[in-house]
């Protein structure tokens, strides 16, 4: 049975080539652009995570500021300070927490030999790394080690390590961040960079040495990684211990100003998720006139073949076997195209290779840049719509046939 309809839809395209092509085009061109566009959500989607991916996704970054509200005895305006002592309060409250580093920072001269610089210094322990996605290029990351000894040792920022080093070879180096000598032990990967920003100019030393450099009684900041999914419940939590610790509201966000990169990340899914959906809706459309076209061109295919039709009811075919003729050759006609279509966005694919996105604004930033790559998601939703599109695009001309009378298609000529 299925070979036989196969058998008959293939003859019936065999018997005018060129509208059989011409309608598979518009299949084609139609189904390429959903896949297209579809890949086009996701890469943008995938770029947007590796952005976030770049600096850390579930980190948490604590900083002091003002009460705007009284507790307790406490007047609105007093200002919080964080010392080494909320540090291990938030390791020993909050739950799920990988990492937790305190930092102090300034800006200092840096020079190398006759070459001198300002930039800025950050004092944290060695858990940095893994909160900040920080990956040496060359070299290592300071150790807890390192920062028990009071280690003068320096990893480097790519920027400043072509500042001050220019080509020369910045390992085991001697550098010197306001007259003090320190050591490069590492230098780290260019990291993405906008404008004026200073990310790969930042000197990063062992928290305990920075007191060599400046009071460090009271820290700029903490900085935590968790493992939770729950950032909101996470950061609730951080100002509930820091609230108690300093005779706060919790509810007092200017009390310490919490940056949670996962909320921007959500909000930026949201964002991704409505682009996908109204390119896969345009794409749908697009897809939807080829549609048009596969539905006028079984309507005509209806038309001259009326007499065949009265034939087969006349030797007794039923509505459903002329039914499923014409939708099976809507369908082989619809597939074909889409086959087409898939090898035709993969072409597109390759050929067009990395879209400028974030490198546009950003130095560094190229694995940012949308690709179109296309997932095996993006194929599913793809051939779902182009089944609908079929489907509907070959219904009405197969009941149209179905519902021929046989003596009226017998007298057509």
């Amino acid at each position: 049975m299925f070979t036989d309809l196969l058998g008959q839809a293939y003859g019936a395209m065999q018997h005018n080539k060129r509208r059989t092509m011409l309608t598979m085009l518009g299949m084609a061109w139609g189904i390429a652009t959903v896949v297209l566009l579809l890949a086009y959500g996701s890469g943008f989607g995938r770029a947007i995570n590796t952005i976030f991916a770049s600096f850390g996704a579930k980190v948490i970054g604590v900083f002091p500021g003002r009460t705007s509200q009284q507790a307790g005895g406490s007047k609105a305006g007093t200002q919080v300070r964080l010392e080494m002592a909320d540090v291990d309060r938030l390791s020993n409250s909050v739950p799920l927490i990988k990492h937790i580093s305190p930092d102090a920072g300034k800006q200092a001269a840096v020079s190398y030999e006759n070459r001198s610089f300002q930039f800025p210094v950050s004092g944290n322990n060695s858990g940095i790394q893994r909160i900040r996605n920080l990956s040496p290029e060359m070299g290592r990351f300071f150790n807890e080690t390192d920062d028990d000894q009071r280690a003068r040792v320096a990893v480097i920022g790519s920027e400043a390590k072509t500042k001050l080093f220019s080509g020369q070879y910045a390992l085991n180096q001697t550098i010197r961040i306001d007259g003090i000598s320190f050591t490069v032990i590492g230098v780290l990967n260019p990291k993405m960079q906008e404008g004026n920003d200073d990310i790969n100019r930042v000197i990063y030393i062992p928290f305990n040495t920075m007191s060599d450099l400046k009071n460090t009684q009271y820290l700029d900041g903490i900085w935590i990684d968790y493992e939770s999914n729950e950032y909101t419940k996470i950061e609730k939590m951080v100002r509930e211990t820091l609230a108690n610790a300093h005779s706060f509201r919790p509810t007092d966000e200017r009390a310490v100003f919490v940056f949670n990169s996962m909320k921007q990340v959500k909000q930026f899914e949201i964002v991704t998720a409505g682009l996908q959906i109204l390119l896969a809706f345009i794409g749908t459309l697009t897809l939807g006139i080829g549609g048009v076209g596969l539905m006028n061109i079984m309507l005509v295919a209806v038309t001259q073949r009326t007499r065949e039709i009265g034939v087969e009811k006349a030797l007794g075919a039923q509505k459903k076997h002329i039914m499923t003729q014409f939708l099976a050759e809507a369908m082989v006609i619809t597939f074909a195209g889409g086959i087409c279509g898939i090898v035709l966005a993969y072409l597109v694919s390759f050929g067009v290779g990395r879209i400028t996105f974030y490198s546009a604004l950003a130095k560094n930033a190229e694995a940012a840049d949308i690709r179109l790559i296309i997932s095996p998601l993006s194929l599913v939703v793809s051939t779902v719509i182009l089944v609908i599109v079929g489907v509907i695009s070959g219904m009405l001309p197969a009941m149209r046939a179905a519902n021929l009378d046989p003596i009226e298609a017998l007298r057509y000529e």
